[in-house]
C-alpha cells in the first residue's frame, strides 16, 4: 500500500494492518472486496454502538414493567446460552493473539484486531444481561435486540464473504483467522434466527378470554403484520364473527384516551375561567386542538418521525435512477455496480414501504383513540348539561357529532402530517431539480406559487360550504329523530307524505350544498392533477430557452419526471389534506360548541348529613328553566322544609311548576338563588316513565346487583306479578325502546319498581299512577308510597292531583303560579279555605263524579262537609241524592271514582314516546304486516332482533345500482375521460422520451424550431391530459349528486312506508344510522374511493404498458406478478369486507345507547348512575373498535404485500436494463428512464390501489345497508286511484266487524279472535278489558296499523281493506294518549298540509280552550315548538291534540285513554269539548279506567281478543256473572 493511502486512514498509524478504505479494492475493481481494517472497525463497532446507545431506553421501558418473571423459558435460556458462546469465542480470539504477542510480538497483530475483541466480549455479555432482563420483564420480544443482531448478522455475512474469498484467491491465508471467521458466522445466524422468534409469556395475557396475538408477536412479525395473517386466513375459509375477533389491548381501550382528553380539557376550562378574573386581559378561549395535541402528543411525535423518514427514503429513488441511467450509458462500469443499484433500489423501497406501513398505523391508530375520546367527550357533556343547554342542542345535533364529526377527527389523521410533510417534500424536490434543471427549478418554482393564492380561496370556501352543509345535516337529522319518534302518530294522521316533503326539502337543499363542494373539489383536482405537469412544462420550457447549451438528455428528463411524479403526490393530496382539514376545523368548532354548552351546576343542591332531621330544605329560592343572567324565575320565593321520613303530596293547577319543584330539589334547574338542600341518596320517578331497552328485570334492578328476596317484594308491591305471568318470558321479556311494547300503566309500575329496589333516602315520586288503574293505583300506594308501603320510613315526595290519598299525607304542599302559597296538613289546609280549598272545589265540580263508592265517599263526605262549613258553596242536590234504581245507583257509584293521577309536563329532555301504546301479546308489539329483513326473528321474549349483516362478497348488483343511479351516461363520460386522460398521459412521457434521445442527435438537439416543435407537441399532450381530468372529475361530481339523491329518496319513501312492526323492533339507532353515517359516506367517502380506485387502475395498466413496450422481457414477470396480485387481493378482501361489516353493525348500539341515555338523563342524573351509563358507552365504543382495529392492521399487511409486488415490479425493470446493457439487448438510457420511473410510481399505486378497492368495498357497505332499508315490507298502498274514497265518506260512522282475526305479524298467535260488533252511528262505545285483552289491537286494526288475517271491517258499509291506508286514516280521528308534538310552528303542528284557513284553525283553538294560551305568544300560530313539543306543557300538548280532532271533525272519534295523563281541569274541558263537538260522532273510547265510560251508549268487554260483552253499562252492571261487573268488583267499584 502506497504511503498516500495511509494518511487518508482516520486511525493513527500501526492501528490497522491496511487502509481503512482502499478504493481500488473496494470500488473501482471488478471484484468488489473490503479492506481488513474496515471489517474490524466499522462493521464491529457500529452493530456494537448501537446496542450500548439504546441501553438507556431499553432500561427505562423495561423498567415501566409491572411483571417479574422467575421461570425460564426455552428461547431466552437458548438466546443467553449463544450470547455466551458468543463471548467465548471472542475470548479464544483474544487469547489466540495473546499468544501470537508472547511468542512472536506484536508485530503480526494490529491494535485494531484486539479492540475488536474487547468491544464484542463487552457487547455480547450486554446482549446477554438484556435477554435477562426482557425475560424477567416479560417482554416477548425486542426491536433494539433484533436490529443489533441484525446488523451483526449483515457484518458477519460481509466479513464471512471477504474470509471466503481470500481463501479461494490467496495463497497464502491465516487458518486460525479464517477458521474463527467460519465458525463466527453461523453462530450469529443462529442468534439472528432466535431474535427473530418471540417468548410466551401468558403473565401478558392473564384473565383476557380472547388476547390479540400483537402482544405475543416477534418484532419481524410486528414490523410486517405477519401476525394478522390467522385472521385473514380465517376469513378467507369461513365468514367472519363476533368472536373472532381479539380483545382490545389496555392501551387501546377508550377509558385511557378519554380521562386524558378530560384531564386536558380540563385545564383548557381553567385557563378560561382564570382569564375571567383578569378583565385587562384578552379572555382564554378553550381550545379542543390543544387538548388534543396533550392527550395525543407522544404518538403524533411518531407518526411524525416516521413520516420524516419516510420522505428521505423516497428521494433515494431519483438518486439510484440517475446512478442506473449513467451505468446504462457507460458501457466501462464494471457490471457488478448495475446489480449493486437495482439492489439499491430493492432495498430502499422495501424500506419506504415498512416505515410508511407503520406512519399509516400509527396515525390510525391514534385517529381511533381520538374517535373514541371526542365520542366519549361528547356523552359526558350530554349527560351534564343544563336544561337550557339541552334545549339549543337537539338529539340529531348531538347524534350528528358522535357519528360525523367525531369521524372527522378520524379522517384527518389520514393526513395530518402532510401539513408539513408535503411542504418538506416539495422543497426537497425543487433542491434535487435544481441539481438537474439549474435556474429554470425557479420557473417552475414561480408556477407553483402562483397556485397557492388558489388553494387559499379553496380552503376558504370548502369551509363555508362544510359548515353549512354540517347545518342542513344537523336538521335533516334531527326531523328524521322526530319522524321516527312519533312514528305511530303519523300513520295515525296521515301525515307521513308531508314530513317526508320537508325530510326531502331539507335534503334538496344539502345536495346544493353538496353539489357546490362537489365541483369545487373537481376544480381542486383538476388544478392539483394537471399541476406537476404545467410544473415540468414550465421548467423545460425555461431549461431549452435560456441557453443553447441545455440540452436534455434521458438523464436529466427522467430523473426530473421521477421528481416531478414524487411532487406529484403531496400536490395531489393537497386538496384532500385541506378538505380533511377543513371538515375537521369545522367539527373541532362544532364540538368544542357543544362541550362549551352550560352545566348542571353540582354545588347548586349542598347534601345533607343522613343524620339531619330534614331530607330537604329549600331557602329563598328562585328557579328557572333558562340559564343566563337574563333568565325569568320559573318558581320564585320557594321556602320550604321537608322532614326527614315523612309524605309530602304537592298539589296545584295545571302549570303551576310542580315538577318543576321537584326539578329544582333535583338540580335540574338553574338556581338564580337561594340555598337547597337535599339528602345524598335519591331515587326519581318522572312523570312519563323513561324505560331502557333491556329485559324487565333489568330494568328494574338498573345496575343494582340482585336479592331475590327483595326483588320479589318489589315486584309484588309495584303490582307486575300479573303481567309477568303473562309475558313469555317472564322477567327475561326484552322491553323496545322506549317500552314500546309496554302499555303506559306498565311501564310506570316498571319505573316505579327500578327505584323503590335501588332504594334510596328520598324518593321523588312525579306522578307515578297517572296511567294505571285506579284499582292498581290503590294497590301501589298502600303497599309503596303510603304510611305502611315499603317506603313508610322513607321520604317520600309525591306530585299529584287527586284527592284519594292526600288524607293520609304528612304534609301537602300548594303551588299557584309558581309560588308555594300554602303548606301543611291536609286539615289544616282545608280549614283555611285556600289555594288548596279552591283545588278541591275544582274537583267535587266534575259532575262525572259521584260519592257512593263506600271508600270514596267517606273521603268525599269529609271533604264536602268541612267545605260547607267554611262556605255558603252547596253541593248540587243531584250531586248528593242517592236514590234511583238498582242501575243508576251502581252507575253513578262506578262515575264516582277518584282519579289519582297526576298530570304535567315531563321534565328534563325526554323524547316523546310513539303515541298509542299497544297491549302486550307474546311479549312482541307487532303492529304491521311483515317482519322486515333487517331484523332476524327474535326469540322467545325477545323483542329486538340482533342487526342484520350480509357476509360474503358485496353482491355485484349493489355496484350495478349504485352506477345506475349515478347515470349511466354519467357513468361512461368518466370511463371515457379517465381512458382519454391517461392516453394523453401516457402520450405525454413517450413523446418526453423520443425529445430526450433527441441529446443523441446532435442536429435535432442545437435545431431550435425542433426543440420548439418537440416542446408544443408535449405542452398540448399534457394540455388535453388536463382538460379530460376535468371532465372525468365533473362527470364524477354530477353523478355522485345523483347517486345520493336516488339512494336517500329511495330509503325515505320504504321508511315512511314501512309498516309499524318495522319501528317497534328496529332500535331508532340503526335507522338513524343509515340516515347519518350510512348517507354520509355515500355522500363524500363512496366517490372519493372510486375517483382513487379508477385513477390507479389506469395508472397501473399505463405502467405495464409503458414498461413492456421499453423492456419487452419485462412481459415475463408481469403474469406471476399480477396473478400474485389477484390471489393477495382475492385473500383479503373478503376479511375486510366483513371487518367493515361488523363496524358498521357495532356502531348502531352506540347510537341507540345515546338516545336512550340522553331520554333519560334526569333519572340518570338524579340516582348518580353518570359514571356506569359512562362505563357503558365505553364499552359499546371499545365493542366497535374491536371491528375496526384488525383492519386497520389487515390495510397494512395488505400494504406491504402488495407494494412488494410494485417493488419487484421496479426491481425487474432495473435488473432487465443491467442484464440487457451487458447482453446488448438495445436497451437505451430513455427506455430505461421511462420504465423505471414509471415502475417507481406504480409501487405505492398497486398499494393504494387495493387499498381503495377494499375501501370501496368495504365502504359499498354503506349502499348495502341503504339498499336493505329499501327492501323492507311495505304498508298496503297510501291511495288507490281505482277505488278512491268519496268525499263525504264516512257519513254516518257506522263501524262493522264481521268474525274479524288478526295478528301482529305471521307466526304469532292471533290477537282479535272472531269479532263481531255493529256500532250503529253516532253511538258511544267504551271498549274495556285487562291487558292483553286486545284493545289498543281493537284500535290498531280500525287504522290498519294491522292488516286482518280473516274477516272483515267495514265503515259505512265500505271494507276498508279496499281502500287506501290515507283514505282511510285521513277520515278518522284520534286523541292519542300520548300527546306527541314535532318541531316547528304550531300552525304546522295543527295543519301540516295548509288545508285549513286561519279562521279555521282559530276557531278550533277556541273550541279546544287554546286561544288565551296562543294569543298571549309572542308569533301567534307560528310559535315554534321545541324537540317534542317540551317547551309546552302535557296538559297544553293535549289539547292541541284535541285542537287536530276539532280541525278533522271526522264522523269517527278514538280515544286512547286520552286523558290519563293530564290534569282534572284539562280533562274536563276535552270531556265537554268532546260532548259537544262531536255529539253526532261515533265515539270509541279505550278505557284503562271504567269510569271514563260509564256515561256510553254501550261497554265492550274484550278478554283474550274475544268480544265477551257489547251491552249497555246498566245491563251489564245488573247482571253480577257478566265479565264487566268482575271488573268493576276487582276495582273495588261495587260491593
Amino acid at each position: 500500500m502506497n504511503s498516500s493511502r495511509r494518511t487518508s486512514d482516520p486511525f493513527p498509524p500501526g492501528f490497522c494492518a491496511d487502509p481503512f478504505w482502499d478504493s481500488e479494492v473496494s470500488w473501482n475493481t471488478d471484484d468488489f472486496d473490503l479492506t481488513q481494517c474496515f471489517q474490524w472497525t466499522i462493521l464491529v463497532w457500529i452493530p456494537c454502538a448501537f446496542l450500548w446507545a439504546a441501553l438507556p431506553l431499553k432500561y427505562l421501558l423495561a423498567s415501566k414493567s409491572p411483571y417479574q418473571i422467575h421461570r425460564w423459558t426455552w428461547l431466552s435460556s437458548l438466546k443467553i446460552t449463544v450470547s455466551f458462546v458468543l463471548v467465548i469465542h471472542a475470548f479464544i480470539q483474544l487469547s489466540f493473539y495473546a499468544h501470537i504477542w508472547r511468542t512472536e510480538g506484536l508485530e503480526r497483530i494490529a491494535d485494531a484486531e484486539i479492540v475488536t475483541c474487547f468491544v464484542r466480549i463487552a457487547t455480547f455479555l450486554l446482549a446477554a444481561f438484556v435477554i435477562f432482563m426482557e425475560k424477567r420483564r416479560a417482554k416477548p420480544t425486542s426491536a433494539v435486540m433484533f436490529l443489533f443482531w441484525l446488523l451483526v448478522f449483515i457484518a458477519a455475512c460481509l466479513t464471512f464473504a471477504s474470509a471466503l474469498r481470500r481463501r479461494v484467491l490467496e495463497d497464502q491465508l491465516d487458518k486460525f483467522r479464517f477458521h474463527m471467521e467460519l465458525t463466527y458466522f453461523p453462530i450469529v445466524l443462529l442468534q439472528f434466527i432466535l431474535s427473530c422468534w418471540a417468548d410466551n409469556f401468558p403473565e401478558l395475557t392473564a384473565g383476557v378470554p380472547n388476547p390479540c396475538p400483537e402482544e405475543h408477536a416477534s418484532y419481524p412479525s410486528k414490523m410486517t403484520f405477519w401476525w394478522i395473517t390467522g385472521l385473514i386466513y380465517t376469513g378467507w375459509r369461513r365468514t367472519l364473527v363476533r368472536a373472532d375477533l381479539w380483545d382490545l389491548e389496555e392501551k387501546d381501550k377508550t377509558e385511557v384516551h378519554a380521562s386524558r382528553l378530560e384531564k386536558y380539557w380540563g385545564v383548557e376550562l381553567k385557563l378560561n375561567q382564570q382569564s375571567k378574573g383578569r378583565p385587562a386581559r384578552k379572555q382564554y378561549l378553550p381550545s379542543l386542538t390543544k387538548a388534543l395535541c396533550k392527550t395525543f402528543w407522544l404518538a403524533l411525535s411518531i407518526g411524525a418521525g416516521l413520516r420524516f423518514l419516510n420522505d428521505l427514503l423516497t428521494f433515494l429513488a431519483p438518486f439510484q435512477l440517475k446512478l442506473l441511467i449513467q451505468f446504462i450509458n457507460n458501457k466501462n462500469v464494471q457490471s457488478w455496480k448495475g446489480y449493486v443499484y437495482a439492489t439499491g433500489l430493492l432495498l430502499g423501497s422495501c424500506a419506504q414501504v415498512l416505515v410508511l406501513a407503520h406512519y399509516f398505523v400509527t396515525n390510525q391508530r391514534t385517529g381511533m383513540h381520538i374517535r373514541s375520546a371526542v365520542v366519549t367527550a361528547v356523552y359526558r357533556k350530554a349527560l351534564r348539561m343544563s336544561s337550557a343547554a339541552k334545549r339549543s342542542s337537539t338529539i340529531g345535533e348531538v347524534v350528528n357529532l358522535m357519528a360525523v364529526d367525531s369521524q372527522r377527527f378520524m379522517d384527518l389523521m389520514t393526513h395530518i402530517q402532510l401539513l408539513w410533510s408535503a411542504p418538506l417534500q416539495i422543497s426537497i424536490a425543487l433542491y434535487f431539480l435544481w441539481q438537474e434543471m439549474g435556474l429554470a427549478t425557479l420557473a417552475g418554482l414561480v408556477a407553483m406559487v402562483l397556485l397557492i393564492p388558489f388553494n387559499a380561496w379553496v380552503a376558504g370556501r370548502t369551509k363555508t360550504l362544510q359548515i353549512a352543509q354540517m347545518k342542513i345535516k344537523d336538521g335533516r337529522i334531527k326531523l328524521m329523530n322526530e319522524i321516527l319518534n312519533g312514528m305511530k302518530i303519523l300513520k295515525l294522521y296521515a301525515w307521513e307524505s308531508s314530513f317526508e316533503r320537508q325530510v326531502l326539502e331539507i335534503r334538496e337543499n344539502e345536495l346544493n350544498t353538496l353539489r357546490r363542494a362537489a365541483y369545487l373539489n373537481s376544480l381542486s383536482s383538476f388544478i392539483m392533477q394537471i399541476s406537476p405537469f404545467m410544473v415540468a412544462l414550465v421548467t423545460f420550457t425555461t431549461f431549452v430557452m435560456i441557453s443553447e447549451d441545455n440540452i436534455l438528455d434521458a438523464e436529466k428528463a427522467f430523473v426530473s419526471l421521477t421528481l416531478f411524479n414524487i411532487l406529484r403526490r403531496p400536490l395531489a393530496l393537497l386538496p384532500d389534506v385541506i378538505q380533511s382539514l377543513v371538515q375537521a376545523k369545522v367539527s373541532v368548532n362544532r364540538v368544542t360548541k357543544f362541550l362549551l354548552n352550560e352545566e348542571l351546576d353540582p354545588d347548586s343542591v349542598r347534601r345533607l348529613p343522613s343524620s339531619d332531621i330534614y331530607a330537604v330544605r329549600i331557602s329563598g329560592g328562585n328557579f328557572s328553566w333558562d340559564g343566563g343572567p337574563d333568565a325569568q324565575p320559573m318558581l320564585r320565593d320557594i321556602n320550604l322544609s321537608v322532614a326527614d321520613g315523612t309524605l309530602v303530596a304537592i298539589v296545584g293547577q295545571v302549570g303551576t311548576g310542580k315538577s318543576s319543584l321537584v326539578a329544582a330539589m333535583l338540580g335540574l334547574m338553574e338556581k338564580l338563588s337561594g340555598d337547597v338542600a337535599v339528602k345524598e341518596n335519591i331515587a326519581y320517578v318522572t312523570q312519563q316513565a323513561w324505560i331502557q331497552n333491556l329485559t324487565l328485570k333489568d330494568n328494574i334492578l338498573f345496575g343494582k346487583p340482585f336479592d331475590e328476596k327483595k326483588y320479589e317484594r318489589v315486584l309484588e308491591a309495584c303490582a307486575l306479578k300479573e303481567d309477568l305471568a303473562m309475558l313469555p318470558a317472564g322477567d327475561q321479556t326484552e322491553i323496545g325502546e322506549k317500552g314500546i311494547n309496554m302499555s303506559g300503566g306498565q311501564k310506570q309500575r316498571i319505573s316505579l319498581a327500578r327505584a323503590v329496589y335501588g332504594g334510596a333516602d328520598i324518593f321523588f315520586l312525579d306522578d307515578p299512577l297517572s296511567a294505571v288503574d285506579a284499582h292498581v293505583g290503590k294497590h301501589i300506594f298502600e303497599n309503596v308510597t303510603g304510611p305502611n308501603g315499603m317506603l313508610h320510613n322513607r321520604t317520600r315526595i309525591l306530585v299529584t292531583h287527586g284527592v284519594g290519598f292526600l288524607p293520609q299525607t304528612d304534609s301537602i304542599v300548594v303551588l299557584n303560579a309558581g309560588q308555594i302559597t300554602e303548606v301543611g296538613c291536609y286539615q289544616t289546609l282545608l280549614r283555611n279555605n285556600g289555594a288548596f280549598a279552591d283545588f278541591l272545589r275544582t274537583y267535587l265540580a266534575d259532575p262525572n263524579l259521584d260519592d257512593d263508592d263506600p271508600e270514596s265517599a267517606n273521603i268525599k263526605e269529609g271533604i264536602l262537609e268541612e267545605l260547607n262549613s267554611l262556605t255558603d258553596i252547596k253541593v248540587p242536590s243531584e250531586r248528593a241524592s242517592m236514590a234511583g234504581s238498582v242501575s243508576r245507583v251502581t252507575l253513578e257509584r262506578v262515575k264516582s271514582v277518584m282519579r289519582q293521577t297526576s298530570r304535567l309536563s315531563i321534565v328534563g329532555n325526554g323524547a316523546v314516546g310513539n303515541g298509542l301504546t299497544s297491549g302486550l301479546t307474546n311479549g312482541v308489539a307487532g303492529k304491521g304486516s311483515k317482519m322486515a329483513p333487517a331484523v332476524e326473528e327474535p326469540k322467545k321474549g325477545q323483542l329486538v332482533g340482533v342487526e342484520k349483516s350480509e357476509t360474503g362478497s358485496v353482491h355485484t348488483g349493489i355496484y350495478v345500482m349504485f352506477l345506475r343511479n349515478m347515470t349511466w351516461t354519467v357513468v361512461a363520460g368518466i370511463f371515457v375521460s379517465y381512458i382519454l386522460s391517461n392516453s394523453a398521459n401516457l402520450a405525454t412521457n413517450i413523446w418526453l422520451g423520443q425529445w430526450a434521445d433527441d441529446s443523441r442527435h446532435p442536429e435535432r438537439s442545437t435545431d431550435t424550431s425542433w426543440t420548439n416543435y418537440r416542446l408544443g407537441v408535449y405542452g398540448a399532450l399534457g394540455s388535453l391530459q388536463g382538460i379530460f381530468i376535468l371532465m372525468s372529475a365533473l362527470c364524477l361530481a354530477v353523478g355522485q349528486i345523483y347517486a345520493s339523491r336516488k339512494q336517500h329518496e329511495g330509503m325515505l319513501r320504504r321508511i315512511m312506508r314501512a309498516p309499524m312492526v318495522f319501528f317497534d323492533t328496529t332500535p331508532l339507532g340503526r335507522i338513524v344510522n343509515r340516515f347519518s353515517k350510512d348517507v354520509d359516506y355515500v355522500d363524500t367517502v363512496i366517490p372519493t374511493n372510486f375517483r382513487t380506485w379508477l385513477n390507479c387502475l389506469f395508472q397501473v395498466i399505463a405502467t405495464v404498458v409503458i414498461v413492456c413496450m421499453t423492456t419487452p422481457i419485462f412481459a415475463s414477470v408481469v403474469v406471476p406478478l399480477g396473478l400474485l396480485y389477484y390471489f393477495i387481493q382475492r385473500f383479503y378482501i373478503p376479511t375486510s369486507r366483513q371487518l367493515k361489516r361488523l363496524e358498521s353493525v357495532s356502531c348502531s348500539p352506540i347510537y341507540s345507547h345515546f338516545q336512550e341515555s340522553i331520554t333519560g338523563s334526569s333519572v340518570i342524573v338524579a340516582q348518580r348512575q353518570m359514571e356506569r351509563f359512562i362505563l357503558e358507552n365505553e364499552r359499546l365504543l371499545d365493542y366497535s373498535n374491536r371491528s375496526y382495529f384488525p383492519s386497520l392492521y389487515a390495510q397494512r399487511w395488505l400494504a406491504i404485500l402488495v407494494e412488494f409486488i410494485g417493488i419487484c415490479a421496479v426491481f425487474f425493470a432495473g435488473l432487465f436494463a443491467v442484464v440487457g446493457r451487458d447482453k446488448d439487448w438495445g436497451i437505451n438510457a430513455k427506455d430505461i428512464g421511462l420504465s423505471i420511473s414509471y415502475a417507481l410510481n406504480v409501487t405505492q399505486i398497486l398499494n393504494m390501489m387495493v387499498r381503495s378497492a377494499t375501501e370501496l368495498e368495504a365502504n359499498i357497505v354503506s349502499v348495502e345497508r341503504i339498499q336493505e332499508y329499501t327492501e323492507i315490507q311495505q304498508e298496503a298502498p297510501w291511495i288507490i286511484a281505482s277505488n278512491r274514497a268519496k268525499d263525504n265518506w264516512p257519513a254516518e260512522g257506522r263501524v262493522t266487524f264481521k268474525n274479524y282475526q288478526t295478528r301482529y305479524r305471521p307466526g304469532l298467535q292471533l290477537v282479535l279472535r272472531g269479532v263481531d260488533a255493529d256500532m250503529q252511528p253516532g253511538e258511544k262505545v267504551g271498549i274495556v278489558g285487562r291487558t292483553g285483552a286486545g284493545k289498543s289491537s281493537l284500535t290498531l286494526a280500525l287504522f290498519r296499523l294491522i292488516e286482518a288475517a280473516d274477516g272483515s271491517l267495514s265503515i259505512d258499509g265500505v271494507d276498508v281493506s279496499t281502500l287506501g291506508l290515507h283514505d282511510l286514516r285521513s277520515r278518522l280521528t284520534i286523541i292519542p294518549q300520548e300527546p306527541v308534538l314535532f318541531s316547528g310552528s304550531l300552525r304546522m303542528n295543527l295543519d301540516p298540509f295548509d288545508t285549513y284557513t286561519d279562521d279555521e284553525i282559530w276557531n278550533a283553538l277556541v273550541n279546544a280552550h287554546l286561544r288565551t294560551f296562543v294569543t298571549s305568544l309572542p308569533d301567534g300560530l307560528q310559535h315554534l315548538i321545541a324537540e317534542g313539543g317540551e317547551n309546552l306543557s302535557v296538559g297544553q300538548r293535549q289539547l292541541i291534540c284535541l285542537a287536530r280532532a276539532l280541525l278533522r271533525k271526522s264522523k269517527i272519534l278514538v280515544l286512547d285513554e286520552a286523558t290519563a295523563a293530564i290534569d282534572l281541569e284539562t280533562d274536563a274541558l276535552i270531556q265537554t269539548t268532546i260532548r259537544q263537538k262531536f255529539a253526532d260522532c261515533t265515539v270509541l273510547t279505550i278505557a284503562h279506567r271504567l269510569n271514563t265510560i260509564m256515561d256510553s251508549t254501550r261497554i265492550m268487554v274484550l278478554d283474550h281478543g274475544i268480544v265477551r260483552e257489547f251491552a249497555p253499562p246498566s245491563d251489564l252492571l245488573n247482571d253480577k256473572s257478566s265479565v264487566f261487573y268482575a271488573l268493576a268488583k276487582s276495582a273495588n267499584l261495587v260491593h
